[in-house]
């Protein structure tokens, strides 16, 4: 998947997550990550961060994640959603995934 705009997901609400993906033009995948649990989960974060955008197949892409203390299921959520914005895909055949 290439990148070619911004996309977003998510909101800042408590249990939440809003994900910016945009395009990196120094290659690779870049994560900017702004969490209230960072200190406990910061890793955890990153690794569902990479793990998706590797299953995306997306290779160069600048991340940027402000956690309000979402669990792994709604950093999936969100990611993937802001991922296919910023591809511009508008039509996803969810139940094929």
């Amino acid at each position: 998947m290439r990148i070619v705009k911004r996309g977003i997901a998510g909101t800042l609400e408590s249990s939440d997550v809003m994900i910016t993906v945009s395009e990196n033009t120094e290659g690779g995948i870049e994560i900017d990550l702004k969490s209230i649990v960072e200190k406990q989960f910061g890793k955890q974060i990153r690794r569902v961060i990479s793990e998706k955008m590797d299953e995306l197949d997306v290779k160069d892409a600048l991340v940027e994640v402000n956690d309000k203390g979402a669990l792994d299921c709604t950093i999936k959520a969100r990611l993937e959603s802001a991922a296919y914005r910023a591809a511009g895909i508008q039509h996803v055949r969810w139940e094929d995934k």
